[in-house]
């Protein structure tokens, strides 16, 4: 099983900053996803920006989620010198 995500900041460019149980953060791209019907509502950078951790997890409001094995699998290593 891989580590689930225990906090979660927005950022502008439609990724998500995560922190995971085992201490990593990464950092993880929705815009691939963001033309899929189920997503499509998180274009709107103020429903977006509402995402909290859940279940060791992301979540939005209006029930948008991930898998939280495809959040780890999928995200790749923040750094702190990273363009916002």
């Amino acid at each position: 099983m891989n580590p689930r995500v225990i906090d979660v900041k927005p950022s502008n460019d439609y990724t998500i900053i995560l922190k995971f149980d085992n201490s990593e953060i990464r950092v993880f791209d929705v815009k691939p996803y963001l033309d899929y019907p189920f997503f499509q509502e998180l274009k709107d950078e103020e429903l977006f920006k509402a995402v909290r951790p859940s279940l060791g997890t992301v979540a939005w409001k209006n029930g948008q989620d991930f898998c939280p094995d495809m959040l780890y699998e999928e995200s790749s290593e923040y750094s702190i010198n990273r363009t916002k």
